[in-house]
């Protein structure tokens, strides 16, 4: 009798040497992720924005973003950012993706419980992260404890991103 193999899970900040793994995972998930809520222009525009190797570098070196990789069985399988905000305690949770592979596997929420620990090690108490109004994912955040805190329609060049912020109390 065979015993299914329970694989290998590691969680690990990322460095500026993760950039391209970072990239890579970004190509792999974003257009699956929200190519039913958003044009196909402002997907790209908004790729552009965010994950250029240059974006993703000014992030973690200048504006404090800490980023998270989720390996399984040693390869990348997902990421996580999140950094402190101006109010104190605050904290804020940038993305989250996981490849569409590796969903259903735990790891978001694995993720998300990394990212929580690292908050409050910080002094953190609480968590806040956008997500999109018509984001399936809002389910995935309720059941991790978040509730809708308000809602936010951010420019992003000449697109809106019409969010709700969700708040976790840590």
């Amino acid at each position: 009798m065979s015993v299914s193999a329970v694989p290998s899970i590691r969680i690990q900040p990322a460095t500026l040497a993760d950039v391209p793994t970072i990239v890579a995972l970004a190509e792999a998930t974003w257009e699956p992720t929200y190519r039913f809520i958003i044009s196909r222009e402002q997907l790209e525009y908004m790729y552009r924005v965010i994950y250029t190797p240059a974006s993703l570098e000014r992030q973690m070196a200048e504006q404090g973003h800490t980023f998270l990789l989720v390996y399984v069985e040693g390869q990348p399988g997902g990421y996580a950012s999140f950094s402190a905000q101006p109010e104190t305690g605050f904290y804020k949770l940038h993305k989250i993706y996981v490849l569409p592979s590796h969903q259903g596997q735990g790891l978001g929420q694995r993720l998300v419980t990394a990212v929580e620990q690292a908050v409050r090690a910080a002094g953190g108490h609480t968590l806040d992260l956008n997500v999109n109004r018509h984001n399936p994912a809002q389910a995935f955040y309720e059941h991790l404890g978040f509730h809708r805190h308000h809602e936010e329609d951010i420019a992003i060049g000449p697109y809106w991103m019409n969010d709700y912020v969700m708040r976790k109390v840590l």
